[in-house]
């Protein structure tokens, strides 16, 4: 055992102060639990921001790592290697379309679709050049790269970060009449969370992505859907557009596609959109590695069964039957989508941070956001017992 202080004491030293985490030093993990320096074992209900979907380790993934581990791990793009045509081809299958890109993490993932919009725009579209441009949403959160922040509308990702890149038009999330309005012919995508999950998982009117598409097809706009973490299993859906039968021109997959092992981000679309590009474009080192593909193989094939859409469908169910049971007077809304929720606490409630605080302390791992949100997304492989025990862990904390 160790004291978690001395490796708190050590990050907070020597590493850079951008994130604000809770006061618990983690060493190991097991399904849908973790534990601490000290041996004692928490709830998670993070999920690593749905990066965790299968569980800490899942014997599935490790033992596709490990295989993988024991051949190659990486060759560049220079060279082909056995487990990137394979996963390019499993992933496409699964999304329903042609091809697929491969990069890293979300925020490349993002950046990628950005670039593929505006290129499809100029080649396809006769956009002239350096006018494309793309609709975006308030409240969003794509990543926090220069040019993501440039459209977000959270100041503390943004200020003091200009200059910003230009060519996005902020619209409310779901107003659809909005979207209609703030399309012009040099309108090349509409980028779009099917669920706002660092807003607080927000979840737009029925009908609204199903808008969405029309409105792209009648002014051929493309619609790419980051389902960074709404994707893979979360809500009950391979992809959380499915909800609504609508396929998007674009996929913008990562998080869980690395299942909690490596990152793996990819762009998935058809090839009248994938094959704007030409070798030297758009790239990187690490993209395709085998050792990512052959896990993200895993993922897909593991997908590619259902159980864990419907598994994340029935716990959803338990879990919002659950969250019901709150105290009125402590909560505004509940926002709950498979596996996923949003508890908005009132003013009669501490704030979202003390809650988390509070539920940390009695082994229950969650994280605020927005200062008012509790947001949960636990394993697929939590257990209604588990999460029965979570629900009175968070209504003792909003005391």
């Amino acid at each position: 055992m160790s004291d978690p202080k001395q490796f708190i004491e050590l990050e907070d030293r020597h590493g850079a102060h951008n994130y604000h985490p809770l006061p618990v030093v983690l060493s190991h993990g097991e399904g849908a639990t973790v534990t601490d320096t000290n041996g004692r074992e928490y709830l998670d209900l993070l999920s690593a921001y749905s990066a965790m979907n299968f569980g800490h380790r899942h014997p599935r993934l490790i033992e596709a790592a490990k295989r993988q581990l024991d051949r190659l791990t990486l060759t560049s793009r220079a060279f082909h290697n056995d487990q990137l045509g394979p996963f390019c081809e499993e992933l496409a299958r699964l999304a329903g379309m042609d091809a697929v890109l491969p990069m890293n993490t979300g925020a490349e993932a993002v950046e990628t679709g950005i670039k593929t919009a505006r290129k499809w725009g100029y080649q396809k579209k006769n956009v002239a050049a350096d006018q494309a441009r793309i609709i975006a949403f308030e409240g969003n959160f794509h990543g926090r790269t220069t040019t993501i922040i440039s459209f977000s509308t959270d100041e503390v990702a943004r200020a003091e970060f200009g200059p910003y890149t230009p060519g996005f038009d902020l619209v409310p999330y779901g107003d659809l009449a909005a979207v209609a309005a703030a399309i012009t012919p040099d309108t090349v995508g509409v980028l779009v969370e099917p669920i706002q999950g660092e807003a607080g998982v927000l979840i737009p009117p029925d009908g609204w992505l199903a808008g969405l598409r029309q409105l792209c097809d009648e002014n051929n706009v493309l619609l790419i859907a980051d389902e960074i973490q709404s994707g893979l299993g979360r809500t009950g859906y391979t992809f959380a557009c499915e909800q609504e039968g609508v396929q998007p021109d674009i996929y913008l997959l990562g998080k869980a596609l690395g299942g909690g092992v490596i990152p793996l981000s990819a762009m998935v679309a058809n090839r009248d959109v994938m094959d704007v590009y030409a070798p030297g474009q758009h790239g990187s080192t690490f993209g395709g590695n085998p050792l990512a593909c052959a896990v993200g193989r895993e993922v897909v094939a593991m997908l590619a069964e259902g159980t864990w859409q419907q598994r994340a469908q029935e716990l959803g169910k338990h879990l919002h039957s659950a969250l019901s049971t709150l105290d009125k007077s402590k909560v505004t809304q509940l926002r709950v989508r498979g596996l996923w929720a949003g508890v908005e606490l009132s003013s009669n409630a501490p704030s979202a941070r003390e809650v988390c605080e509070r539920m940390a302390r009695a082994g229950v791992l969650c994280k605020e956001t927005h200062e008012t949100t509790v947001r949960i997304a636990p394993p697929l492989v939590i257990t209604e017992e588990q999460l029965d025990h979570a629900v009175a862990v968070l209504a003792e904390a909003m005391e």
